[in-house]
C-alpha cells in the first residue's frame, strides 16, 4: 500500500509537509508506525528540518554514517541549502548513478539538479518515478519555470486521473491554474482559501497562495490581508517579502511605507537590530540571496545596463 494514499499512515505528515506546516511532521510521533514506514517517516521528517532552516542540524543527524539511499540523498539535500552546493551537486550525481530507482533520489535528486539549473537531467530522473505524486509535483514546477505549461498542463491532468483528489494534485493543478489564467484564478483560490482555513493545512504557505491568487483577480486589498498575517507569522519569510513588493507596485504604493511596515513588524517581533533603512529588496536579498525574484530583478537590471551603453549623452553648447 502507498503510505501516503489516503489509507496510508503516513498521509497525515504527508498533507501537513506539503502545507508548509514544518514543525507538525517533525514533531509527529512514529513510535507507531510500521516498520516498512520507519524511513520514509524519518525522510519526511528530516526534510522538514531543512525547510525550517535546520540543514546544519540535519546534516550532523546524519553524519554519513550507515547511509542508505535515501539519507545519502537527503544529506546531499541539506548540504545544498546549507550552501553547499557544489558537494551537494557531487553527491546527488553520484547517487544518480547507483541508486536511480530510488524514489527519494528521484526526487531530492530531482530538486538539487534542478537547482543547479540541469532542468533536463532532472526531468529524466523523474521519469523513472512509478506513481509518485511527489515526483508529478515537482515535474509541473520545472515545466513551469521552464514556461511549458501546456507540458505542466499534461502532467497534472494524467495525474488527476490515479490520484483523483489528492490534496498535492490539488495544489499542483492550482499553481498551473495560476499560469493558465481566466477562470483558473477563480479555482486556485479557492484551493488555497480552503487550506489556509483548515486547522490541517493552515500555514504560510497556504496564504501566500491565496494572496497571489487575490493579486491575479485584481483584489488586491484581500491581497494585502493575506501578506500582512503571513508577515505578523514571520516577518522574513522570502515568498511573503517578494510577493509584498509586487503588491506595492501593484497598488502604486511608496516604497517607503513597505519599509516602515516591515520595519515595524521586526520591531514588534523582538528583532530591532534588524530594522531597515533600506529596501524591501534588500531585505529579500539578506534573507533569501538566490531568490527567483531577486535573479530575475538583476537580470533584468544588467540588460538595461546593456541596452544604456548604446545610447551616450550629448552636451548641448
Amino acid at each position: 500500500m502507498d503510505p501516503f494514499s489516503a489509507e496510508g499512515e503516513l498521509l497525515n505528515m504527508h498533507n501537513a509537509f506539503y502545507s508548509g506546516q514544518y514543525q507538525p511532521v517533525v514533531d509527529f510521533d512514529t513510535s507507531s508506525l510500521s516498520a516498512e514506514n520507519a524511513l520514509p517517516a524519518r525522510v519526511l521528517q528530516l526534510r522538514a528540518q531543512i525547510a525550517n532552516g535546520q540543514a546544519e542540524r540535519v546534516i550532523a543527524q546524519i553524519n554519513g554514517a550507515d547511509q542508505v539511499p535515501d539519507l545519502a540523498c537527503v544529506e546531499a539535500l541539506a548540504q545544498h541549502a546549507s550552501g553547499d552546493t557544489h558537494g551537494a551537486l557531487e553527491a546527488v550525481e553520484h547517487l544518480v548513478s547507483t541508486s536511480s530507482e530510488n524514489e527519494t533520489v528521484q526526487l531530492l535528486g530531482g530538486t538539487v539538479l534542478q537547482a543547479e539549473g540541469k532542468s533536463e537531467e532532472a526531468l529524466t530522473l523523474l521519469a523513472k518515478h512509478q506513481g509518485n505524486l511527489e515526483a508529478v509535483a515537482l515535474i509541473v514546477q520545472i515545466h513551469l519555470q521552464q514556461n511549458r505549461t501546456d507540458l505542466a498542463l499534461k502532467e497534472v491532468q494524467a495525474a488527476r486521473r490515479w490520484a483523483q483528489d489528492s490534496l498535492l494534485v490539488n495544489i499542483a493543478e492550482s499553481w498551473v491554474g495560476l499560469r493558465v489564467g481566466g477562470e483558473k484564478y477563480q479555482q486556485a483560490f479557492y484551493v488555497f482559501e480552503e487550506m489556509a482555513q483548515g486547522p490541517s493545512t493552515s500555514a504560510t504557505r497556504s496564504l501566500i497562495g491565496q494572496a497571489v491568487a487575490e493579486l491575479h483577480l485584481g483584489r488586491l486589498p484581500e491581497a494585502e490581508a493575506a501578506l500582512q498575517q503571513t508577515m505578523q507569522n514571520d516577518s522574513r519569510d522570502a515568498e511573503a517579502i517578494a510577493n509584498t513588493i509586487v503588491l506595492s507596485v501593484l497598488s502604486g504604493k511608496d516604497i517607503t511605507d513597505l519599509v516602515s511596515y516591515v520595519s515595524s513588524l521586526l520591531y514588534l517581533s523582538g528583532r530591532p537590530a534588524l530594522l531597515m533603512s533600506f529596501a524591501p529588496d534588500s531585505l529579500l536579498q539578506s534573507t533569501a540571496p538566490q531568490h527567483a525574484f531577486l535573479s530575475d530583478l538583476q537580470e533584468k537590471s544588467a540588460l538595461f545596463d546593456q541596452a544604456a551603453t548604446k545610447y551616450s549623452a550629448k552636451l548641448v553648447s
